[in-house]
């Protein structure tokens, strides 16, 4: 009811109201006028006069009872306060259903966004929410859907198609994201701002599917590897470039899908924040119990480890190298600042109680793949260093959302692949001239080919 209706059915009420209660006046006026006449003139004045007080008595108590029966009515008409029970859900209202990611580009105009409502809502289709994307020549629109699980994706892309909707792409989504977008920007920067190797992983939380490179400002032979980038970076359809704080260069790719303004300010934003905290670690460290008795210590490594990583690699033996590093022994050493750095991944690193460095172990992000690396000492091997660090690493790769780590060995290395095995989770392995890749699935995730995977330039391979 709007308030004009409710006004004036209150007005409506006041006069009837008013009217009863004028007549009730004219009434007793002239009961009383009777009843005074009465009384003078007649014998029977006293009996008169109590049989007026109780009239009078009893249009009083008729009065109130009016009164209040009136003020207390509820209105002729549903004013919403009061809601009826809603029914039970229809079969069809209980039906199961998917969440949906679907971005689409639609004309800058008014309606078009309201067309494309109306077009889901005719397939009971569900709107979780929706950011705007402006353009230069119309909007992207990046919703979060509940569908009808018997729903078919290309039916809702014919059906967003015909609302006005281009370029679409439509993706599963999951419990995670139906976190708003403020909140999920706001913990990457809360984790970037703790550690510096939790950039390349919040970049494609906020992305979704991306290949993520970083490129050093110097190659191993002291060439530059990479062009001098803009501080405010450059955005290409399908690639974005920022600089990096040692001088390199952070390369964001996604061929299935262009990026957007927006999305471009969003990962500056978290860029720039990665440079001006510069790199950091955890301190945590764990002390832990070898079943001889020896503690360690295992903690995050960084940049500063160099020196204790050099002497670590001159106290190995050529064998120890030899099944380790996949390449020449002596390379070894130059690939160290990339295994170090937070930007290629994470390292852990082992301490006796002295302080001496004796073992590593790296987890080392590889486009849309994860690699893990162990390397310990031959006077500490065969007493579960390995097989922690290991541990370690593949919870810290699940724990990053990786669907998959992979470990690349010789074929003769059966110490590494016992500790693989040790992990207890799927395993997938493939040969090729004496180079065995041990593929693991943390959260029991179908893996890759894992022939498709081919060693990178910028870092070693360990095993």
């Amino acid at each position: 009811m709007t308030d004009a209706t409710s006004a004036k059915s209150s007005r409506r009420h006041h006069w009837r109201r008013e009217l009863v209660e004028l007549a009730a006046l004219f009434t007793a006026v002239a009961v009383a006028d009777a009843v005074a006449n009465t009384i003078a003139h007649g014998p029977s004045g006293p009996v008169l006069l109590c049989c007026s007080a109780v009239a009078l008595i009893a249009t009083a108590a008729f009065h109130t009872w009016w009164a209040r029966r009136h003020e207390n009515a509820p209105p002729p008409t549903d004013t919403g306060a009061a809601a009826p029970e809603s029914p039970a859900a229809s079969p069809e209202e209980r039906q199961e259903t998917a969440l949906w990611r679907m971005r689409t580009t639609v004309r800058d105009e008014p309606g078009t966004l309201a067309a494309l409502c109306t077009g889901l809502a005719g397939h009971r289709v569900d709107i979780l929410s929706l950011q705007t994307h402006p353009l230069s020549d119309g909007t992207v629109d990046e919703f979060l859907l509940r569908a009808p699980a018997a729903l078919l994706p290309a039916d809702l892309t014919r059906t967003v198609a015909a609302a006005g909707g281009a370029h679409t792409w439509l993706e599963r989504a999951d419990a995670h994201d139906l976190v708003d977008a403020p909140t999920r920007v706001l913990g990457m920067a809360t984790r970037t701002a703790l550690d510096s190797a939790e950039l390349p992983l919040a970049l494609r939380q906020l992305l979704g599917r991306c290949t993520i490179r970083s490129v050093p400002a110097r190659s191993r032979n002291g060439q530059r590897d990479s062009a001098r980038v803009p501080e405010e970076g450059i955005l290409e359809e399908h690639t974005m470039t920022f600089r990096d704080p040692s001088g390199g260069s952070v390369t964001i790719e996604r061929p299935h899908l262009p990026f957007t303004p927006t999305e471009f300010a969003r990962v500056r934003a978290l860029v720039e924040l990665d440079a001006r905290l510069g790199q950091r670690v955890p301190p945590r460290r764990d002390v832990l119990t070898l079943p001889e008795g020896n503690p360690i210590t295992v903690r995050r490594a960084d940049a500063s480890d160099l020196a204790a990583a050099r002497d670590l690699h001159g106290r190995c033996s050529a064998r120890t190298l030899a099944m380790r590093y996949q390449g020449p022994v002596a390379d070894a050493e130059r690939y160290l600042d990339h295994l170090l750095s937070p930007r290629f991944g994470r390292t852990l690193a082992v301490e006796t109680a002295s302080g001496r460095l004796v073992a590593l172990g790296h987890l080392l992000w590889d486009g849309e793949e994860t690699e893990v690396a162990l390397l310990v000492e031959d006077s500490w091997q065969r007493r579960g260093i390995g097989a922690e660090l290991l541990r370690r690493l593949v919870g810290m790769a699940a724990d990053a959302g990786c669907t998959s780590v992979y470990a690349i060995t010789q074929a003769s290395n059966t110490g590494m692949v016992a500790t693989m095995r040790g992990l207890g989770l799927p395993l997938d392995y493939q040969i090729e001239e004496g180079t065995l890749v041990i593929t693991a699935r943390p959260a029991g995730v179908p893996v890759r080919p894992a022939a498709a995977r081919t060693a990178p330039d910028a870092g070693p391979r360990t095993t």
